[in-house]
């Protein structure tokens, strides 16, 4: 098992559940370093003052801007006086249905294991909400921060989403454009056919893998035997000028990619076969 990041309870009603908490992600991001050109020696950069002086760390102290240029400093100690209780607990305030929670709440996700001892009431927790097809909107505190969460089950593991707080989520006021546009019954009705016909009834996570690290591993691969590397130009897609016609044509290929593919013959088998042939009208005559 890997290292757990956190450790504590699951409180639900008086239950309580001692869980360890571990990454449920890890990215493969492709990280650079910045180098200097001439001699590819690391760069490194200092903590200095508006006029380049460098500032040692126990000169350093953190400050809240709370108007232009006039800020509030703040000790660790009198940051410490912000944080609540519940350290070690995962509160789990009530029980919605998962379709409740819009998915752009949702910030990170980190798998909970049974503390030694705990395996009992930790699957008692995790049938329960499989049963009733329920998540806890749960709040605990990690990183010295209150957090907002929401806890599920799978395949019989307690999953745990950290969510973003309603008032970090942006509104989406003067996204879309202010008029709705003037579509058409055919177009609309080309649209839906072209969204079922793209539609599948199982989503396979692993068919899609990341084009751009493979691709940049690639060119780094070919960097490093000291190859050229050449930028493709890339083309800029505009809205069709057309709307009717890039949907039938979409919905055709749609239509193509869907259809079984033909069962080919072999040329060696197509050679060698034979038409079998025809029974005789004529009725055998018995021998004597």
């Amino acid at each position: 098992m890997p290292r757990a990041l956190w450790s504590g309870a699951i409180s639900f009603g008086l239950v309580n559940a001692p869980v360890r908490m571990y990454t449920a992600i890890s990215e493969h991001d492709v990280h650079f370093n910045l180098l200097h050109a001439s001699d590819a020696k690391r760069i490194h950069y200092r903590k200095v003052t508006d006029s380049g002086r460098e500032v040692p760390d126990d000169e350093i102290v953190k400050g809240f801007e709370v108007s232009d240029g006039e800020y509030v400093t703040l000790t660790d100690e009198e940051i410490a006086a912000a944080h609540v209780e519940g350290g070690k607990v995962i509160e789990i305030h009530e029980f919605v249905p998962l379709g409740e929670i819009d998915p752009i709440a949702f910030e990170r996700t980190y798998y909970l294991g049974p503390a030694d001892g705990a395996e009992r009431v930790y699957d008692l927790l995790a049938r329960a909400l499989e049963a009733s097809g329920l998540v806890g909107v749960a709040s605990f505190v990690f990183h010295d921060r209150d957090q907002l969460a929401c806890l599920r089950a799978k395949d019989g593991a307690l999953l745990l989403e950290r969510m973003y707080f309603a008032d970090e989520i942006r509104s989406g006021d003067g996204v879309p454009p202010e008029r709705r546009s003037a579509v058409g019954k055919k177009e609309l009705g080309l649209a839906v056919d072209l969204i079922e016909r793209m539609a599948s009834t199982t989503f396979d996570h692993a068919a899609y893998g990341d084009r751009y690290r493979d691709r940049l591993m690639a060119i780094i691969a070919k960097k490093r035997k000291g190859e050229t590397i050449t930028a493709p130009e890339v083309e800029e897609r505009r809205a069709p000028a057309d709307l009717l016609a890039a949907l039938e044509a979409s919905l055709g290929e749609a239509v193509e990619r869907r259809k079984p593919a033909a069962r080919k013959v072999p040329a060696a088998k197509r050679k060698t076969a034979r038409k079998a042939p025809k029974p005789s009208k004529k009725a055998a005559k018995p021998k004597r």
